[in-house]
């Protein structure tokens, strides 16, 4: 007779149950809960005045988030649900339910907390000898704003939209006026409409508005360098073609997106479709351990400019970088030379790193000679990386950062910003890296103890003794 596991739920349990036994003594939760019981409470934004309802446990609502993203779960609302349904998230969250408001509020709020958890979990990897800040790699990625590039607005464009809304929600009155005084069986009918296009005309006025600003803020930044120019030209006696003023007017293809403004229109490559997205920057420690030293988010699409912040980013209580590996888009005279006044080895690719094929199919290009690099750091730089000892090193970049990345997208599943503006992606990309730098250290912890209970078991083999007598 075949006999079956008995699947009685409505067994009540005898004694109140213990959700460790639930959990196995390995997961990554039990990890979490532990370094985040040594972040400060000071660093937390609570309500110091003790009115209203009792508040959430701070360390245990940072928990839960860095939890929820280590394992895909991002949006506020399938956090609140995951600690109902996953019996990981209800141990973590202490069998307390924080409702979507409670959490994203938590997380809007307590940058300062995330910043503090993010460093102590890089000196507990410090610690634990599993991280050695000597190479560092850097690099970016696009990620998706949580907006549509289908809401972006050209300037010309918005003036063109506001002065045809202005004319219909003209129109649209004169008919309202009408249809009252005829007793129009409808009468909400035009308002919903007129309110509608208002409301459209309002965000094509601070669309102009925006972009008029941002113009005048960058022809300020350039009126510096224009004087320079100008003042270098009048020194040989006007000859030559005198430098263009900045203009505070914007161009005709400037654009603004009206969802997420702070958002812009970029690529990955060349071979990429434009999306609407923030460039997502990150160092990464090359040395093995791969763990995430320093991130920030740009609205830039190229990465020129933020080879200098990513390694300002790193924290001297981690450590200082010997050697920084980065891409061509990194190429910057200005930042490779500040960071060798700080005895720290750069090495930027100074072309493509397109993958030679031993068999390449298609026919080759008639390129013509290849062009040598004008600028004498260029020269120097491709010198080095055409060395013996610079390809060595330069190697490590793309097995370092590349798979970071890699993780990030398809392992935790994060490929889109939950918050918008500037500070909210950056905001947001700072407890991701938080999240994959606790996954990852806690991968390395468990690789570690492996290593060390197997060199045990061959040192007792070698000595012929067991375990026990060891």
């Amino acid at each position: 007779m075949t006999r079956f596991v008995n699947a009685d739920r409505d067994q009540t349990f005898l004694l109140p149950p213990d959700m460790r036994d639930w959990v196995p003594e390995d997961d990554l939760c039990h990890f979490v809960i532990e370094a985040v019981a040594h972040v400060d409470m000071r660093t937390f934004a609570v309500n110091t005045r003790g009115s209203g309802s009792p508040q959430y446990d701070p360390r245990m609502m940072l928990a839960l988030l860095i939890y929820c993203y280590a394992n895909g779960i991002c949006s506020s609302r399938r956090i609140e649900r995951a600690t109902y349904r996953d019996v990981a998230v209800r141990f973590v969250a202490a069998n307390t339910h924080p409702d979507h408001d409670t959490i994203a509020t938590f997380r809007r709020r307590n940058e300062a907390a995330f910043k503090a958890a993010f460093l102590e979990v890089l000196l507990l990897a410090r610690e634990l000898r599993l991280l050695k800040v000597g190479t560092v790699s850097v690099d970016g990625t696009k990620i998706d704003a949580n907006a549509s590039k289908h809401k972006s607005v050209r300037y010309d464009r918005a003036k063109v939209l506001r002065e045809k809304l202005q004319a219909d929600i003209a129109e649209l009155m004169a008919k309202a006026e009408s249809a009252d005084a005829a007793g129009d069986d409808d009468p909400q009918a035009l308002p919903v409409e007129i309110a509608r296009r208002e409301h459209l005309k309002a965000q094509m006025d601070a669309a102009v508005a925006r972009l008029e600003a941002e113009a005048a803020a960058d022809a300020a930044a350039e009126q510096p360098a224009y004087e320079e120019k100008l003042k270098k030209h009048r020194e040989r006696g006007g000859r030559g073609r005198a430098p263009k003023p900045p203009s505070a007017v914007p161009d005709d293809d400037r654009q603004t997106n009206l969802t997420d403004p702070d958002s812009r229109i970029m690529r990955k490559n060349k071979h990429a479709e434009y999306r609407q997205a923030y460039n997502a920057q990150a160092a990464v420690d090359a040395d093995g351990s791969m763990l995430v030293l320093s991130a920030h988010v740009t609205n830039c699409a190229s990465d020129k400019n933020e080879l200098l912040p990513a390694i300002a980013g790193i924290d001297a209580a981690v450590g200082v970088p010997e050697t920084v590996l980065a891409d061509n888009g990194f190429a910057n005279g200005e930042a490779v030379a500040k960071l060798q006044e700080h005895d720290i080895d750069v090495l930027v690719a100074t072309g493509t790193e397109a993958r030679q094929r031993p068999y390449d199919f298609r026919p080759p290009k008639d390129t013509g000679p290849p062009k040598e690099p004008v600028q004498e750091w260029l020269v120097k730089m491709k010198a080095k990386m055409e060395s013996a000892a610079g390809r060595a090193k330069y190697k490590r970049r793309q097995q370092t950062v590349e798979p970071v990345f890699g993780i990030i997208k398809e392992v935790l599943g994060f490929r889109r910003f939950h918050l918008r503006g500037l500070a909210g992606a950056s905001l947001e990309w700072l407890l991701v890296t938080l999240a994959y730098n606790c996954k990852r250290l806690h991968k390395l912890q468990v690789l570690h103890h492996l290593h060390i209970a197997a060199l045990f078991r061959l040192f007792c083999n070698l000595r012929k003794l067991s375990p026990t007598d060891c």
